[in-house]
């Protein structure tokens, strides 16, 4: 299958999106025409490491770029104040420049981490994502939102920082695990969902084939990225559209701040769960129609995914607790949370005219079928 390129268009700034096969393998030949020294800076994670670092680095070893590589531990407690501190003293001992490039080469915890480093190691340096997860190939790597987590709250400390280039190799998503696979069609789902009623459709056709099936696989990202480019081109800092792209996440982050940000729930996970309760509260309030949140949990249980707080393993926050995380969510505008709800599949919209009793029942509800 040839490369597709979606271009994100910021000035100066712009960039390509690369999506397709082998772009591991070629990543020396893709990366050497932006170097000023023929050397870059790998931040990978330990499973990254052993199943692909040896194929990057062939790759750049084969267009003579040399490199030199930082291994972290995998998982959502890496996107963190030690390991930026890590990451940052081991910039600043390897003398990176400005003019280099750091490879952030893994997931969405990699790519946030790494991009939050270039974005503060000498004021701003370039850097180059390579996602190895479809979570991070369809929505992560690509828009410039980087940072770490908070006690408080899930990427309260970051910047926006644009990479230079990214490269999403399809091939590499074969080796993920299933349910890695299918946290990533969370968000997958959610750009059909916030904005693109056709996609959602092609999904429910498609969506049980793609793991299986590579160019199913590069249509869904590409489909994906092209989307979130649009957005970000017409809102680079979320005063705007941009917004709509967290369909979900505010229910999401709560839930991940609730279970300490570990493997009880994945980030994909939230976001589908979050989806679908963005869904019911829209229906409770009129917005969209009831049959709407059905169809919503209906195609994530046909792909096998987790759609309820019922599907997260052990014991939740009450209905209380749940609503004071979500108040430390990034959405919040002069202590006022905005939420992102739906008047029907592909039609996402951003609102603060939500009751909050009815936030408070709807979780309570859902709390209570545990």
């Amino acid at each position: 299958m040839k490369t597709q390129t979606v271009s994100v268009p910021l000035g100066a700034r712009r960039y390509d999106v690369r999506i397709g096969q082998g772009l591991v393998a070629s990543a020396g030949a893709q990366i050497a025409p932006l170097l000023d020294r023929p050397k870059v800076w790998i931040v990978t994670e330990e499973t990254v490491a052993r199943l692909h670092l040896s194929a990057l680095q062939n790759g750049l070893e084969a267009a003579d770029v040399a490199h030199d590589t930082l291994i972290l531990p995998p998982g959502e407690a890496t996107k963190s104040w030690p390991h930026l501190q890590r990451v940052a003293d081991w910039l600043l001992t390897e003398k990176v420049e400005r003019r280099d490039i750091v490879v952030a080469f893994g997931g969405g915890v990699i790519g946030d981490l790494v991009g939050f480093a270039a974005a503060i190691h000498r004021r701003g340096i370039r850097f180059v994502q390579v996602p190895t997860s479809l979570l991070a190939q369809v929505d992560s790597s690509v828009g410039g939102k980087t940072g770490i987590n908070a006690a408080q709250g899930k990427n309260l400390i970051g910047a926006f920082h644009q990479p230079s280039l990214v490269l999403a190799d399809i091939d590499v998503l074969g080796t993920l695990e299933a349910r890695d696979f299918l946290a990533g069609y969370g968000e997958v789902a959610k750009y059909g969902l916030l904005g693109d009623a056709d996609f959602f459709d092609w999904l429910e056709v498609n969506g049980p084939a793609l793991a299986d099936d590579a160019a199913l696989r590069q249509e869904a990202v590409r489909r994906s990225v092209q989307m979130k480019a649009d957005i970000v081109a017409r809102d680079e800092t979320e005063q705007g559209d941009r917004a709509l792209l967290n369909l979900g996440h505010t229910f999401c982050h709560a839930l991940e701040a609730a279970t300490g940000y570990s493997d009880r729930l994945l980030h994909g996970e939230g976001v589908a769960i979050g989806c679908a309760l963005a869904f019911e509260l829209s229906a409770r309030l009129g917005l969209c129609a009831q049959e709407d949140p059905s169809r919503v949990r209906a195609h994530l249980a046909q792909m096998g995914m987790k759609r309820d707080l019922a599907d997260i393993p052990g014991n939740l926050p009450d209905a209380d607790a749940l609503l004071a995380l979500m108040a430390q969510d990034k959405k919040v505008v002069a202590g006022q949370l905005r939420f992102i709800l739906a008047r029907g599949i592909g039609a996402a919209f951003v609102t603060a005219d939500v009751p909050s009793e009815t936030v408070h029942t709807l979780l309570a509800e859902r709390l209570s079928a545990l």
